[in-house]
């Protein structure tokens, strides 16, 4: 299962560490993660849910010899792969991990060394001192135990979707904190859009997502288009394959049409979230306001490197089919740029500019105008 997850999304797992910058409820990775974000996650503090521990010469070793020969076998650039494993071997062969002795600073000074020349967003090693069971993290069909997890973390949060609400002046809003539950998610997502069907404009807050699945993430889009819309394709360099991505032909509840749609990001939206903002972006389907997204754009699988090690290796990219690219190290730029705290009120002022100027009657034009005042104090 391929996906996308920033290392915002991911649960302190005992294979995992969440190493957020500020408070974020965490995600837990769908089965066999695959992801897209970007950031300087390897030079963010340990989390403390996930204590540090020594590590024997053994494990240092171990660990690095899997980590080059997957990075080899799997990275999306097999060319950037080579020329990690040519300066990491001459640097083991030189003795500069000799002196690491502790887990997160074996598990950081790779990630720093390696990024150095992928400058891949999602790219990081990870330590856990607890044991890593051999059968998790293999890149093949989840465990039953990492399925139960992950099926339980998927009812607590709803499936990735926080908050519908319809806020004065018949503006709609959603807040989607994670595209990583399909099922659920999808479940959710048509009984959102079943209550915001009636609204006149609609705000999407996705400033506290870090990703999720590809197929969640045109599952939304697809309520904002009259018919199937190609939205997005994922190349995989071990399968050397790409997969498209477009919007449904059919959608549970009533689509979402003709109406204004605003999409708020911060700099913690990551991953699939930002595939669902560069979509809309791109198709000119919504308005950005916000900050420029995490930009990360190669999707991938957290493997097992030993046990207690492990390293998100992303082995794909997407290629959007308007502009040929992708977010990786750039984000995506808002249409309006403001602070992401102030982004939910600029997006309503906005909203209710547009409702004023085509308000039918002058009773609904009070109202919209006494609000916008409001707003604008």
């Amino acid at each position: 299962m391929k996906s996308w997850l920033s290392p915002f999304a991911l649960i302190s797992l005992p294979c995992l560490t969440a190493l957020a910058a500020e408070p974020v409820p965490p995600l837990a990775p769908p089965p066999r993660p695959a992801v897209s974000g970007a950031t300087q996650a390897a030079t963010e503090p340990p989390d403390p849910r996930n204590p540090d521990g020594p590590i024997t010469p053994a494990l240092r070793t171990e660990t690095i010899t899997r980590l080059l020969k997957l990075l080899g076998e799997q990275y999306v650039f097999p060319d950037k792969a080579a020329l990690v494993q040519k300066e990491l071997s001459a640097k083991v062969k030189r003795g500069d991990y000799e002196a690491i002795t502790t887990g997160h600073a074996l598990a950081k000074s790779l990630s720093d060394h390696i990024n150095a020349v992928l400058h891949d967003a999602h790219f990081r090693v990870r330590y856990s001192r607890e044991k890593i069971p051999l059968q998790e993290l293999s890149g093949k069909e989840p465990t039953a135990d990492e399925l139960r997890r992950y099926q339980a973390e998927s009812r607590f949060l709803n499936g990735g979707f926080e908050k519908v609400e319809r806020l004065p002046g018949n503006i709609g809003y959603l807040e989607v904190r994670s595209f990583a539950f399909p099922e659920l998610g999808g479940e959710a997502a048509g009984a959102a859009m079943s209550f915001l069907a009636n609204t006149d404009a609609l705000i999407i807050d996705i400033r506290r997502n870090g990703g999720g699945e590809p197929d969640l993430v045109a599952a939304l889009c697809s309520y904002f288009f009259a018919k199937p819309v190609h939205l997005n394709d994922l190349y995989y360099r071990p399968q050397n394959e790409t997969r498209q991505y477009w919007s449904f032909a059919s959608v549970p509840g009533k689509r979402y049409l003709d109406r204004e749609v605003y999409v708020l990001t911060s700099k913690k939206t990551g991953s699939g979230a930002e595939e669902f903002a560069y979509n809309l972006k791109n198709l000119k389907r919504a308005t950005l306001i916000g900050e420029s997204t995490w930009g990360g754009a190669h999707p991938g699988d957290v493997l097992r490197l030993s046990d207690h090690y492990s390293a998100f290796i992303p082995n794909g990219r997407a290629v959007n089919p308007i502009t040929k690219t992708n977010w990786e190290g750039t984000g995506v730029a808002p249409d309006i740029k403001v602070p992401a705290e102030d982004a939910l009120r600029i997006a309503q002022i906005k909203a209710l500019e547009k409702l004023i100027s085509a308000a039918k009657t002058p009773e609904v034009k009070d109202r919209l105008e006494a609000r916008l005042r409001e707003l604008q104090k």
